[in-house]
């Protein structure tokens, strides 16, 4: 799961703050309601994991 392609598809913005070496540092920023939607999409991907294993 690629939380922050799912953070992006919510509406969410992400910004890339450092970059030292090959480690990335990012923010997250959004609104109660991306937030939410954030949340369904968590729960939808793990239910979708789920199923594929049974």
């Amino acid at each position: 799961m690629d939380i922050l392609n799912l953070a992006r598809q919510s509406g969410m913005t992400v910004v890339l703050d450092a970059r030292i070496g090959q480690q990335e540092y990012q923010s997250v920023h959004s609104s109660v309601a991306a937030l939410e939607r954030f949340a369904a999409l968590i729960e939808a991907a793990r239910k979708a994991d789920a199923a594929k294993r049974t």
